[in-house]
């Protein structure tokens, strides 16, 4: 199957009939992992709606190079920085034509002189133009220049004529997109990481929980995009900044933590439990501030629902990935875990160390294998992580 998870496509539609196929693209671009967003040329809209392709892409469409709305939130200079590869189809003759002279009077044109990624165009026009001169001489343009030229192809075109010159179809589209990036390990599977300690909530001000900094999760979850996964990351309280592509969930309590883990269970490939999960909440959460009045108080404490457990007993179950933060006896007391809750890996390390630390020892664990993994920073030992999760996965 193809993946492009991650990747930004920008889709540039411009004034041909095959513009009714971008419909069908967007579609698959989005059910091959991608994100989309689409600019259209003014005679594209006379071809297929901007609100359809706002329906299917989620996002809004660019449509004009002076749009004081679009300016203030993501500007085209913005937009073309975003992208990851800048896609014309259909691209006319007129519209090769300007982009081999550099122009750029319109949003389309102005994104594809402002962007520093990839491009390709896919044309679209009557075998007639297609075999003309000037038209062979600006695709040489853009060709010398990196352009990538995607068909077209040869058959029945919409004014009767037969010949080069129709759009690739959709699916062929995709295949040459997906063709630009390098393929990662972890390409279309879907990670779902919990990070980050929880939050147990005693009154209004006061809460019991735990020093995790959720520094181990984050680099799992960035270096699992940076292999081609998609990765949801569900995180307790943390000052940390989302890593680049990843769906972030900010819960407070274990309780919370559960049920978003829960509700992203189906399709999740992977299931790493990284949270320091509080192990206790107290049975009654006061309304008000409690006073301090007595010498001592007392708190009566319940226990909390073992996430990784609940997961690890799905009859749909993904690979259950542990860590098991200990301060004594780390690896015994790993292996004990790593059986008791039905896991597939387990990562052990100690506690006092890793805490708020951006380095890591660990030792990684199956039923069968025992491994010390180098020490060292925490989104390069997650790389090693990562790879043993791979190798599993392609053993299964």
């Amino acid at each position: 199957m193809l993946s492009l998870t991650n990747k930004r496509i920008l889709l540039g539609i411009t004034g041909g009939i095959a513009a009714y196929k971008c419909a069908e693209l967007t579609r698959l671009f989005i059910k091959a992992g991608a994100e989309v967003r689409v600019a259209m040329t003014p005679a594209a809209t006379e071809f297929i709606t901007p609100l359809t392709m706002q329906a299917l892409s989620g996002q809004r469409v660019h449509l004009d190079l002076l749009d004081s709305d679009a300016e203030a939130a993501m500007g085209h200079i913005e937009l073309a920085r975003w992208a990851d590869l800048v896609l014309i189809a259909p691209a006319t003759a007129d519209f090769i034509a300007r982009i081999s002279h550099g122009q750029a009077d319109d949003i389309l044109s102005t994104l594809v002189l402002a962007t520093s990624a990839q491009i390709a165009v896919a044309p679209a026009m009557n075998q007639a133009m297609w075999a003309d001169a000037s038209t062979q001489t600006n695709l040489s343009v853009l060709a010398e220049r990196g352009y990538h030229i995607f068909g077209p192809a040869d058959g029945e075109q919409a004014c009767g004529d037969v010949g080069l010159g129709r759009m690739l179809e959709p699916s062929q589209l995709l295949e040459f997109s997906a063709g630009l990036f390098e393929t990662g390990q972890l390409a279309g599977r879907h990670f779902v990481i919990t990070g980050g300690p929880t939050r147990e909530a005693l009154d209004p001000v006061r809460y019991i929980s735990n020093h995790s900094s959720g520094k181990m999760a984050y680099a799992l979850a960035a270096e699992a995009v940076a292999l081609g996964a998609k990765v949801t990351l569900i995180s307790g309280p943390v000052s940390l900044a989302t890593p680049d592509s990843v769906t972030r969930i900010d819960v407070v309590s274990a309780q919370e933590m559960l049920r978003a883990t829960l509700e992203h269970m189906p399709g999740c490939d992977v299931f790493i439990g990284v949270a320091a999960v509080a192990d206790y909440r107290p049975t009654q959460i006061e309304s008000e501030k409690i006073k301090k009045s007595d010498e001592s108080m007392q708190l009566t404490l319940v226990k909390n629902p073992d996430i990784i457990s609940e997961v690890a007993k799905l009859q749909a179950k993904p690979f259950v990935v542990g860590f098991a933060a200990e301060t004594n006896d780390i690896v015994r007391n790993g292996k004990q875990k790593l059986k008791r809750k039905n896991l597939d890996m387990l990562f052990a390390n100690n506690a006092i160390d890793t805490f708020n630390s951006d380095s890591i020892l660990v030792t990684a664990l199956t039923a069968t294998t025992e491994a010390e993994l180098s020490p060292g920073n925490k989104h390069v030992v997650a790389r090693n992580m990562l790879q043993l999760i791979a190798t599993a996965l392609n053993n299964r």
